[in-house]
C-alpha cells in the first residue's frame, strides 16, 4: 500500500463521511467491519460462508481493512458518493452480494465499500420485444422470479444466484453450462449504465436486440472487475423458458474416451443447451447432456444421443448435476485452510491433456470442463503441494494458449497472482484504465496485471 495514500486517508475519511451522509443519510453509512445490515448481507441458503472482506484473511496481505460501507439508494447518489471518494483519493471497493470479492488479487487499496445493495429494481420488463432492464443491485433470483412469471428467463446459470447480484455476475463474468447454447454475458446484455470516478453517468446500447447507439460498454466492463466503473443498470435480451428439460450422463472409461464423445456430441445435429464432464481423481469421468424442447423433441433427442454414446450405458441423474460447479466453489470456500479452486480455459480438443496434466500432480482434485473448454478445477492437499500445482498446470495452459485463474487458495499458501501472464493486451488495457479511472480510485490492483 502507498504510504502517502495511507497517511492522507484518516482525514480524507473523516471529511468523505461528513459529506457523503448528506447525500445518501447517516443511516446508510456505518463502518466497513458490520455489513450485518446490508440488503444482501446474509449467507447464501447453500449455507456457504461469504467473507466480507476475504482478502483480509491472507496474512500480510493488505494490512488495511475498508473504513467505511455505504449504500446509496439510486445511480445519482452513488455517482456523487463515487466523485467524492475520487476527489478525496479514497479507494473504491465495488460490491454486490459479496459473493465473488476475493476472485482477482488483494486491493493494494481498500478505503470505501461501495454498495449496490439497494438499487434493486426492475426498471423496464418489455416481454414482448424479449428484452428486460434492470438496476445493478437486483439479485439474479428475483430477476428470475419476475420473468419465469411470463414463461420467460436470462439464459445464465451463474453461481449462489440467490445472493449474486446483476452488477456483480456482469463485472465478474461468471456464467455456467448454458453458455454454450446461448452465449457469454457478453451475448446477452444489450444496454449499460456505468458510474465512471469523476461522477459520469454513462450510457450504452439501447433496449432493443439489435441497436448500433453509441460505444459498446456493454461488453467492455463485462468481466473488468469493477475496475472501469459501477455497472448502475443493464438490459439483457431474454428468452423463453424451455416447455420440457432432462438431463442425460453416462460413464466414459478415462479421459480420452470423454473427449472424444464430447466432440462427438458437439459435431452432432443435436440441440443441446449443456455440456460437461465431471472429473473426480481415480474415478471414471461422467458427461452430462441437458436437453431443453417439447416431450417429442426431447425423445427424438435421447435416441440420437444414445446411438453416439453407445455401447455406454446412460441414466438420467435429475438436474442436480449442473450444481456442481457451484459445490465446488462452496467447498473450497468452507475448506480455507487446505483447498483451492481455480478457472481455467483451454480448447475443448486439450481437455483430456488438461486431465492428464492435473493426475500427474498427484493431489486430490475434482473438476467440471465444459464443452467449450472452460473448467474449475478443486484442488484439496497442503498448501505448498496445491502452490506447486496451481503453477505447472498454469505454465502447461499458457503453453497451450490457455490460461489460470485462480479464484481461492488456502490461508497459509505463499501469494501468487490470480491471473497468470496477461500477453499482449496489457499496455492497451492499462490506457484504457488510466481513460476511465487515471487516479486508480476502483479495486486498485486487483484486475489483471495489478491494474
Amino acid at each position: 500500500m502507498d504510504a502517502g495514500l495511507s497517511s492522507q486517508s484518516i482525514p480524507s475519511i473523516a471529511t468523505f463521511e461528513s459529506s457523503a451522509r448528506a447525500i445518501v443519510g447517516p443511516e446508510h453509512i456505518r463502518p466497513a467491519g458490520d455489513i450485518s445490515g446490508g440488503a444482501n448481507a446474509t449467507n447464501s441458503s447453500s449455507g456457504t460462508d461469504f467473507s466480507p472482506y476475504p482478502w483480509l484473511r491472507a496474512s500480510g496481505e493488505n494490512p488495511d481493512q475498508p473504513k467505511l460501507h455505504v449504500e446509496p439508494a439510486n445511480e445519482q447518489e452513488l455517482a456523487e458518493i463515487l466523485k467524492l471518494a475520487n476527489e478525496s483519493i479514497l479507494a473504491v471497493i465495488p460490491c454486490g452480494g459479496g459473493t465473488k470479492l476475493a476472485w482477482g488479487n488483494p486491493p493494494q487499496r481498500a478505503d470505501i465499500v461501495l454498495s449496490i445493495a439497494r438499487l434493486d429494481a426492475i426498471v423496464d420488463y418489455a416481454w414482448s420485444d424479449l428484452t428486460v432492464t434492470v438496476e445493478a443491485g437486483c439479485t439474479i433470483k428475483q430477476l428470475r422470479d419476475t420473468l419465469s412469471q411470463l414463461g420467460q428467463r436470462l439464459a445464465l446459470d451463474p453461481l449462489w444466484p440467490s445472493r449474486a447480484t446483476v452488477g456483480g455476475v456482469l463485472s465478474t463474468n461468471d456464467s455456467g453450462a448454458l453458455r454454450l447454447r446461448f452465449g457469454s454475458l457478453r451475448d446477452l446484455i444489450i444496454g449499460v449504465t456505468l458510474a465512471l470516478p469523476d461522477g459520469t453517468l454513462a450510457k450504452s446500447g439501447g433496449k432493443v436486440v439489435k441497436n448500433v447507439a453509441g460505444y459498446d460498454l456493454s461488453k467492455l466492463v463485462t468481466g473488468a472487475l469493477g475496475t472501469l466503473g459501477v455497472i448502475t443498470r443493464a438490459t439483457f435480451r431474454i428468452h423463453p423458458m424451455p416447455k420440457e428439460s432432462r438431463t442425460i450422463s453416462c460413464l466414459a472409461r478415462d479421459a480420452r474416451e470423454a473427449q472424444r464423445l464430447v466432440l462427438a456430441i458437439q459435431d452432432s445435429k443435436l440441440a443441446h443447451s449443456a455440456l460437461q464432464i465431471r472429473f473426480v481423481e481415480s474415478m471414471q469421468p461422467q458427461i452430462d447432456v441437458l436437453f431443453e424442447a417439447t416431450q417429442a423433441g426431447l425423445s427424438a433427442q435421447i435416441e440420437q444421443l444414445k446411438t453416439i454414446l453407445a455401447p455406454a450405458a446412460v441414466i438420467d441423474p435429475g438436474p442436480a448435476v449442473w450444481n456442481a460447479r457451484q459445490e465446488l466453489y462452496s467447498a473450497a470456500k468452507d475448506k480455507t485452510s487446505n483447498s483451492a479452486l481455480a478457472k481455467i480455459s483451454v480448447l475443448p480438443t486439450q481437455i483430456a491433456e488438461t486431465y492428464e496434466a492435473l493426475a500427474a500432480n498427484r493431489v486430490y482434485f475434482q473438476a467440471v470442463v465444459q464443452a467449450t473448454g472452460i473448467g474449475f478445477v478443486y484442488l484439496e492437499a497442503e498448501p505448498a503441494e496445491i502452490a506447486s500445482t496451481l503453477q505447472s498446470l498454469r505454465a502447461k495452459l499458457e503453453a497451450l494458449g490457455g490460461s489460470l485463474m485462480i479464484a481461492h487458495r488456502p490461508l497459509a499458501m505463499t501469494p501468487l497472482d490470480a491471473w497468470g501472464n496477461p500477453g499482449d493486451a496489457l499496455t492497451l488495457m492499462r490506457a484504457v484504465k488510466k481513460q476511465f479511472d487515471p487516479k486508480n480510485t476502483l479495486n486498485p490492483g486487483r484486475f489483471v496485471g495489478g491494474i
